[in-house]
C-alpha cells in the first residue's frame, strides 16, 4: 500500500514529451518568421464558418514577438480552444482520479480477474474480439477521446493475460482511433465532410466497409504476433522494466485473494464490481447514443468523464477500503496524472504560435496550389498529405473539415479527383495520424495513463503506420480507377 496508486507519469518521461513539444513550438515560431502571411476570406452558411477558396491574399506579418511563443501555453487558455482545453483538462483528471481510487481498491484487478477466470483459455479470440470492438465504435459513431477511461481496464487486462501495457493500449486506444481513420458513419469526419461535399451522407459504405476490414487485418496481425513473441520471451518487451510494478499487481491475482489480504468480503467486492459495470454500461450508453442526439454530443466528453468518476469513487468506496483512502488514492491519481496539463497545453500553443503568426493560411494556400500540376491519383495522394500536414496544427476532425473542404472540392473537380474520393483522403489524412503526433492530447493522456513513453510508442507503432499508408493508397488508387462516387 505504500506505492502511490492510478498512473504515475515518470520524470523521464515527462522529459522527454517536455523536450519534443518545446522544440516543435520552436519550429512552429521560426516558420511564422519564414513563411510569409496569408488569410482567406471566411464566410458564414448555416451557421458554420467556411472557406472562399478563391479569396486567398497575402497580408502584412503580424505583430508577433518572439517572447509570445513560450508565453502561448497559458494563452491558449483564454484563445478560440479555450473551452475544449478546459475540457480536456477537467476530463483528464476526473480519470486520473476515479483510475488510481479503483487501482487502490483492488476493485480494477478483481473485475479483470473475472473476465481472466471466464475467457483466458481463449485469450487470443478475446484478443480479436476487443479490438474489433473499439475499432467499430471509431468506425460507426465516432467515438475516439471518449474510451480513455476504458484505457486501464484493457492494460490491466493485457497484464493478467501475459502481455504488456503496449497491447493493452493497443486493443483500446489504438483501435479506436484505426476505426475512427477507417470511417464507415462517423459523423464527426465523414459525415461532416460529405455534407461539405454535397454528397449523399454515409455513401459509399460499400468500399467504406472494405477499407475497414483491410485496415482490422493489419491492425489484427500486428497486435497477435506482437503479443505472441512477448508472450514467449517477456524481456522482447520495449517496457518490461517499467511494467513489472504494474505486472505484479495484476497479473494472476485473483479477486477473492484480494478480499481476502484487505481483510473485505467477497460481498463488498461483488458489489463494487457490480456498481463499475453499471458505471461502465452508461458510458456506453451515452458514447452510441451521442452521433443521433445532438444535444447529447455536445456534451459527451465531460459526461463520460463524470460518469466514470462516479463509478470509480462508488466502485472504490463500496469495496470497503473506507472514505479516507479512497480520498487519498483519488488525490495521489490527480497528481500522478496532473504533469500532462503543461503537456498538453503546449501541444495546444504549437497551432497558436502559427495561427497568430498568420501562416496557417498560406500553408494551406501553397500546398492546395501543388494540386493544380498533378494527376487525379497524385492529386488524392497530396489531399491525403495536406490533412496529414494540417493536422499536426488542428487536431478536430470536424473543425479541419471546414478549413480543408472548401478548398479541396473545387480542386478536386478541376483535377478529375471523384468528391468521394476527396472525402476519404481527407479521412485517411485526418485520422491515421491522431496517435501519431505528439500535439494530439488523445495521446499524451492515453499514455499518461502507462508506463509507455512517446518514443517508445512511435518505435512500437512504425512499422504498423507503413502499413497503414500502404493499404490506405492502395484504396485511394482504386477509388481515382473506379471513379468512386456518386461523384
Amino acid at each position: 500500500m505504500s506505492e502511490k496508486a492510478g498512473a504515475q507519469i515518470s520524470t523521464r518521461a515527462f522529459i522527454q514529451s517536455l523536450l519534443i513539444l518545446l522544440t516543435l513550438m520552436l519550429l512552429a515560431g521560426v516558420l511564422t518568421r519564414l513563411v510569409p502571411a496569408g488569410a482567406y476570406a471566411r464566410v458564414s452558411e448555416n451557421g458554420r464558418e467556411l472557406i472562399n477558396p478563391d479569396s486567398f491574399a497575402y497580408t502584412p506579418r503580424p505583430d508577433y514577438p518572439i517572447w509570445r511563443w513560450f508565453t502561448a501555453p497559458m494563452e491558449v487558455l483564454w484563445g478560440p480552444d479555450a473551452v475544449i482545453i478546459i475540457t480536456i483538462v477537467v476530463f483528464l483528471l476526473m480519470v486520473g482520479g476515479a483510475f488510481a481510487a479503483l487501482d487502490r481498491s483492488g476493485i480494477l484487478t478483481a473485475a479483470v480477474a473475472r473476465l481472466v477466470q471466464r475467457y483466458g483459455g481463449q485469450k487470443y479470440r478475446l484478443l480479436l474480439l476487443i479490438t474489433l470492438f473499439f475499432m467499430a465504435l471509431g468506425a460507426f459513431f465516432g467515438i475516439f477521446e471518449e474510451i480513455v477511461p476504458l484505457i486501464p481496464l484493457m492494460v490491466a487486462l493485457a497484464y493478467m493475460l501475459g502481455w504488456d501495457a503496449l497491447v493493452g493500449l493497443g486493443m483500446s486506444i489504438l483501435a479506436t482511433n484505426l476505426g475512427f481513420s477507417a470511417a464507415i458513419t462517423n459523423p464527426f469526419t465523414l459525415g461532416v465532410a460529405q455534407r461539405l461535399a454535397q454528397l449523399p451522407l454515409f455513401s459509399g459504405a460499400w468500399l467504406r466497409i472494405f477499407i475497414f476490414a483491410a485496415v482490422y487485418g493489419v491492425l489484427a496481425v500486428f497486435l497477435v504476433r506482437y503479443a505472441r513473441r512477448i508472450e514467449a520471451n517477456p524481456h522482447a518487451s520495449p517496457v518490461y522494466a517499467l511494467d513489472q510494478v504494474l505486472r505484479a499487481r495484476y497479473q494472476g491475482q485473483q479477486a477473492e485473494a484480494l478480499a481476502a489480504d484487505n481483510g473485505r468480503t467477497t460481498l463488498h467486492f461483488s458489489t463494487g464490481i457490480r456498481w463499475l459495470f453499471v458505471s461502465l454500461g452508461l458510458i456506453v450508453l451515452v458514447l452510441v447514443a451521442g452521433p443521433f442526439v445532438p444535444a447529447l454530443g455536445d456534451i459527451a466528453l465531460p459526461l463520460v468523464g463524470l460518469l466514470f468518476l462516479v463509478g470509480g469513487l462508488g466502485a472504490a468506496l463500496q469495496s470497503g477500503i473506507g472514505r479516507t483512502a479512497v480520498a487519498r488514492a483519488g488525490w495521489q491519481g490527480i497528481t500522478g496524472i496532473a504533469p500532462s496539463i503543461p503537456l498538453i497545453l503546449m501541444a495546444a500553443s504549437i497551432k497558436h504560435i502559427v495561427a497568430r503568426g498568420g501562416i496557417l493560411d498560406t500553408l494551406l494556400h501553397n500546398m492546395a496550389q501543388q494540386l493544380g500540376d498533378a494527376g487525379p491519383f497524385p492529386s488524392a495522394v497530396l489531399i491525403y498529405f495536406l490533412a496529414l500536414l494540417i493536422e499536426f496544427f488542428v487536431a478536430s476532425g470536424s473543425a479541419k473539415a471546414f478549413l480543408l473542404m472548401p478548398i479541396l472540392i473545387p480542386l478536386g473537380d478541376l483535377v478529375g479527383v471523384t468528391r468521394q474520393v476527396v472525402v476519404t483522403a481527407y479521412c485517411f489524412g485526418d485520422g491515421f495520424s491522431n496517435l501519431a503526433y505528439p500535439t494530439n492530447p488523445v495521446l499524451l493522456i492515453s499514455l499518461g495513463l502507462t508506463v509507455v513513453s512517446y518514443p517508445t510508442w512511435i518505435r512500437w507503432t512504425a512499422k504498423l503506420w507503413v502499413w497503414i499508408l500502404l493499404v490506405t493508397l492502395l484504396f485511394l488508387a482504386i477509388g481515382v480507377a473506379i471513379n468512386y462516387g456518386p461523384f
